[in-house]
């Protein structure tokens, strides 16, 4: 019996036809697939490395505890700088508070609300 550095050896000066018939071969003999995501492994942590890390923040107010809503009221306008009524009423509502923001920015921002009784939803 050939040891397993002798099999490798041997499929290493196959050409690239015959290594893929060896393979359906194998997988016949066996009952088993040859499975493609180790083929398609390399390509995809490669493509992971490409994706950016997103910068621009969407920060949305989901709701609030109605408790603490005339804290929420005021940490909502001194964010937005919205009126008395239009801040009373996303707070009621829910919806966007600010769109495009900074990482850190929506993090304080989320902490701020949070403190204050408002759940917050940053995208």
């Amino acid at each position: 019996m050939a040891t397993k550095e002798e099999i490798l050896e041997s499929i290493a000066q196959m050409s690239v036809m015959e290594v893929a018939d060896l393979i359906k071969m194998m997988e016949e003999k066996f009952g088993v697939v040859a499975a493609a995501a180790a083929v398609a492994a390399p390509g995809a942590a490669a493509a992971a490395e490409e994706v950016e890390e997103q910068t621009e923040f969407n920060v949305s107010l989901v709701s609030v505890d109605a408790a603490k809503k005339i804290a929420c009221i005021k940490e909502v306008r001194a964010i937005t700088g919205l009126g008395l009524k239009e801040a009373k009423d996303l707070c009621e509502k829910g919806g966007m508070l600010k769109e495009g923001v900074s990482k850190e920015e929506a993090a304080q921002m989320k902490e701020k609300l949070e403190a204050a009784g408002c759940v917050i939803e940053v995208k």
